[in-house]
């Protein structure tokens, strides 16, 4: 595998950044140097791999109009997408730059514009989309199209996102792996025969090979963090009520969120800035200014104090993930960061999900009809019946051990930080395997108990990000999860920023491309 980093480019590609970026050295007091040289244009995979705040700013500034970027998005949707199968429910060329063709007209009669104006954009198919449908990746609702946007696609529409398709799913995001009945399975780029994880997966491997800038997530059990590790992307879990989220169980008995994926930090804290701040269907969204998150990530980590385990006490995690993550060590030391081995107490992780996730699985199949729900694979409706089962004893006493476990936490990042270790406990698998059986050589009795190194941080609702680390002896990308303090999203994301800067891990050619 050959290691170089599209997005790097040639010497016109630095060019061309340098001066749709000279706007900003400016602001900073700094000057670029004369070139009289006039600076190539950018390719059309150049293009696809900008970063997305520089190709937000160059559509802005009209050196890019939307419909180049169009065109050479669904160029490399065209190569690319028939191999990884990531975007689904997709529009015809000609839809999309019709739509393309109305923000350059309506960028040039002067109107405002948001800061994702001219973007191609695909919506995971779990989020409501207004002339798309949403199946959940489910037969239950492959034929179901929403009259109107949900909270999120209201935000990333007024933003000026330009929706083109969905990006696939797990069925009801169950398992971090990407199949489903109605689409099929969803492909890793750096392997096709591996999982892109879920159930953002096909978000992730749509970043990762070229075929969308920016793209939003959702993380459940590690929705987020498990597909950007293995695409070598940013998958970031915020806080809890920082992205308002209308969720069914409405009030505080709820694990999920939604959040950016992205193939930066600062890409993701742009998008974030889009997604996050107060809505009033959200009882317990943040009243925070998300205008904090597109601001400069750089900040001094010197003297700061990081916790770092390999598999929090008791998890079993093969090998090459704790190898190729302790890689990140020295980079955090090499940053001024102070590290010790060190971990919270985490009591009854699995079986405090396993209780909560069954109940909204349950509220959520309560409505369906048997017929129905003989259609759903059978993890689905595993959870369900852990929830159907419950007595209100049940959950007082998983609310009761949630609790626990977050003052545990939060106790525990009184003395630290931030918390490092893996994100996932095994590399990339077999995409015809729903779920690894055995790690290290002990099995694993459901399709849950392999994920427990993400949602045991989910049950906490502090912020967690998955940024590229390393990779394996095979090839295969790994990510550092970081987690910080209560409601400190934009610490870790300064701290991914940081990483990202020193480490430099690089973005190899993978098969597709």
């Amino acid at each position: 595998m050959t290691r170089e980093n599209p997005a790097e480019g040639s010497t016109n590609r630095r060019q061309f950044l340098s001066a749709a970026g000279g706007g900003a050295l400016a602001a900073a007091g700094l000057a670029l140097a004369p070139n009289p040289v006039a600076a190539a244009p950018p390719t059309g995979q150049e293009i696809c791999f900008m970063n997305a705040v520089d190709l937000a700013a160059s559509i802005r500034k009209k050196e890019l109009s939307a419909v180049e970027v169009m065109t050479a998005f669904y160029d490399r949707i065209d190569k690319v997408n028939p191999k990884v199968n990531a975007l689904v429910a997709l529009l015809k060329r000609e839809q999309a730059l019709a739509l393309a063709s109305q923000a350059d007209a309506h960028l040039a009669a002067g109107k405002p514009v948001g800061k994702l104006h001219g973007l191609p954009w695909a919506v995971k198919d779990m989020e409501d989309v207004k002339g798309f449908p949403t199946t959940k990746g489910s037969l239950v609702f492959k034929n179901f199209m929403p009259q109107a946007d949900g909270l999120l696609a209201e935000r990333l529409r007024a933003a000026g996102a330009l929706f083109i398709g969905k990006t696939n799913v797990p069925e009801f995001g169950a398992g971090s792996n990407t199949f489903n009945p109605v689409y099929g399975a969803t492909r890793n780029p750096f392997n096709l025969n591996l999982t892109c994880g879920g159930s953002t997966g096909g978000g992730a491997a749509a970043l990762a090979s070229g075929m969308l800038p920016l793209t939003d997530g959702s993380d459940t059990g590690g929705s987020c963090r498990n597909p950007g590790s293995w695409n070598n992307v940013v998958g970031f879990r915020p806080s809890l009520g920082r992205v308002p989220y209308d969720f069914p169980t409405g009030f505080f008995l709820r694990l999920p969120t939604n959040g950016p994926m992205a193939r930066t930090a600062a890409d993701a804290a742009y998008l974030l800035s889009v997604m996050a701040g107060p809505d009033s269907r959200d009882p317990i969204s943040l009243l925070d200014d998300p205008a904090m998150f597109a601001k400069p990530l750089d900040r001094d980590f010197h003297g700061t104090k990081i916790a770092w385990t390999p598999n929090l006490g008791y998890l079993e995690v093969a090998k090459e993930v704790v190898d190729a993550t302790a890689k990140a060590l020295p980079v955090l030391k090499t940053i001024g960061c102070e590290l010790d081995n060190a971990h919270p107490n985490l009591p009854d992780v699995f079986e405090t999900n396993k209780t909560l996730r069954g109940l909204i699985f349950a509220f959520q199949l309560a409505q369906m009809t048997e017929a129905q729900r003989k259609l759903l694979k059978p993890s689905v409706r595993w959870d369900a019946a852990q929830g159907e089962k419950l007595t209100a004893l049940d959950i007082a006493a998983a609310e009761a051990k949630r609790a626990t476990i977050c003052r545990n936490f939060n106790q525990f990042l009184e003395k630290y930080e931030f918390l490092v270790l893996p994100v996932t406990q095994v590399a990339p698998f077999k995409v015809e395997l729903e779920y690894p059986t055995e790690i290290n050589g002990k099995k694993m009795n459901s399709y849950l108990e392999w994920m427990e190194i993400v949602y045991a941080i989910t049950l906490t609702g502090l912020p967690a990000i998955s940024v590229p680390c390393a990779f394996t002896a095979a090839g295969l990308p790994v990510g550092l999860q970081i987690v910080g303090r209560r409601n400190d999203d934009l610490g870790v994301l300064q701290l991914a920023h940081a990483f990202e800067q020193a480490a430099k891990v690089p973005r190899p050619r993978v098969p597709v491309l």
